[in-house]
């Protein structure tokens, strides 16, 4: 893995692999998260990748990548740390594996530097008809977050628990946000975003980094470049003295319990480690007591945000368990905490999390996720650094690091009287 600048406020992370019959190409934008523009911001790569002033519409901009011999091209939006990530990936055949030795390498970068540099406006504006279909895209995609009482617990425990900082906000943002945006104010934005916003590229196959910098290189020639807007590292903050507890009533039949932990070990072997062992695999405590043998939770499971220092538990319950299921929740924690572990608990959690980071060298877009996250987080380590750090994690590490945690904040959701459907 190499990573340079290559041009002002833009970097590049060449990562070659032969394992692979694809190229893939990334540009991302990494912008700081915020409640103000963070709708904005997630609603303009769905505007741009409707077309290029070359390939103004959907049936021409397919018809280019068809031409690539069925190239892909997708827009992305993700929340990396207090970073809203967004822009393009795209692959495409391997040169390696087209025939006749035609290149594919630069007209891909050709054409996703058009997306980004390039897209279709008129008198300098997006197209009204654009922006408003995809704002109504937008709008359905953050309505229907509720449909998922899962995904929607979890985002509420994380709204409450980082209530005031940028880690509580939606990679989507918000309705009320999303209603003010028009088409100027949307334009306005990319002006800015392009000008001013760190840009992060990324290639992963088999051609050489000097001929996959001068293709991006070339791509990208028209960036604007201003003033390089820093990215300011994630603040850690301590847990309430007292945990907050949000309740609240929803026409459902399952219950969700979220509880909000803070850690403040910076430890972050140790803690995957902590997480693994509490609720991160199925062979975790939480789903091997509180779910497998008491059977309180139709499911339970724990997830270590290793940016913020904290960790989340997400579970279903019947509302008549909460106390108990509470109650069980913490009691694993502890126990974990105290080491009162199976030896075998600490090694399955160690082989389950090293198998994860030896597998993400076989999927181009997990690789190209993990770099993501280590560039918008100011993070350097590589898979193989995480894999050598963990096998090196003793049992005083784990308990040093459990014995940080401490419970924050509890989210319920729980049903309305009568209700009959989740």
């Amino acid at each position: 893995m190499i990573r340079k600048e290559v041009a002002e406020g833009v970097y590049l992370t060449h990562l070659p692999s032969r394992k692979f019959k694809t190229g893939f190409l990334s540009a991302q934008f990494v912008t700081p998260l915020r409640a103000e523009t963070a709708a904005c911001q997630a609603l303009l790569p769905a505007v741009l990748r409707r077309g290029t002033m070359r390939c103004p519409d959907m049936e021409s901009l397919s018809a280019a990548l068809d031409q690539l011999y069925g190239a892909r091209a997708d827009y992305t939006v993700r929340k990396k740390g207090e970073t809203q990530c967004i822009g393009f990936v795209a692959s495409a055949i391997d040169d390696a594996f087209v025939p006749g030795g035609e290149k594919l390498l630069e007209p891909l970068a050709s054409l996703l530097g058009e997306l980004v540099c390039d897209p279709v406006t008129r008198n300098g504006r997006f197209l009204p008809s654009y922006v408003d279909s995809e704002k109504d895209n937008l709008a359905d995609a953050i309505r229907s977050i509720i449909n998922d009482k899962r995904d929607y617990a979890d985002l509420r425990l994380l709204q409450e628990m980082c209530q005031g900082e940028p880690y509580g906000v939606s990679r989507l943002g918000d309705l009320a946000s999303l209603e003010k945006v028009n088409g100027p104010k949307l334009h306005a934005r990319y002006l800015q975003l392009i000008a001013s916003s760190r840009l992060e590229l990324f290639y992963s196959g088999q051609a050489e980094e000097s001929r996959v910098e001068q293709a991006l290189r070339e791509a990208f020639s028209t960036l604007p470049r201003e003033t390089i807007q820093e990215i300011s590292l994630t603040a850690r903050h301590s847990a309430s003295e007292t945990p907050r507890q949000i309740t609240e009533s929803l026409d459902v039949t399952q219950g969700k319990l979220g509880m909000g932990f803070r850690c403040t070990s910076n430890d972050v072997p140790a803690m995957m480690l902590v997480n693994a062992l509490f609720g991160g695999t199925s062979n975790s405590k939480l789903f091997l007591n509180v779910r497998e043998k008491l059977s309180l939770c139709y499911y339970a499971s724990s997830q270590y945000h290793r940016s913020q220092g904290l960790v989340t538990v997400s579970s279903g319950i019947e509302f008549a368990n909460y106390q108990q299921a509470y109650d069980e929740i913490l009691l694993q924690l502890k126990a974990v905490q105290q080491g009162d572990l199976e030896d075998w608990e600490l090694e399955g959690a160690r082989s389950t999390l090293c198998n994860a980071f030896r597998s993400m060298g076989d999927s181009q877009g997990r690789l190209e996720d993990f770099y993501l996250g280590q560039a918008a987080t100011g993070q350097s380590g590589t898979p193989e650094d995480f894999l050598r750090e963990l096998q090196e994690v003793s049992l005083d590490r784990v308990l040093a690091a459990a014995n940080t945690v401490t419970l924050d904040t509890v989210y319920f959701l729980q049903g309305k009287a009568g209700s009959s459907h989740e």
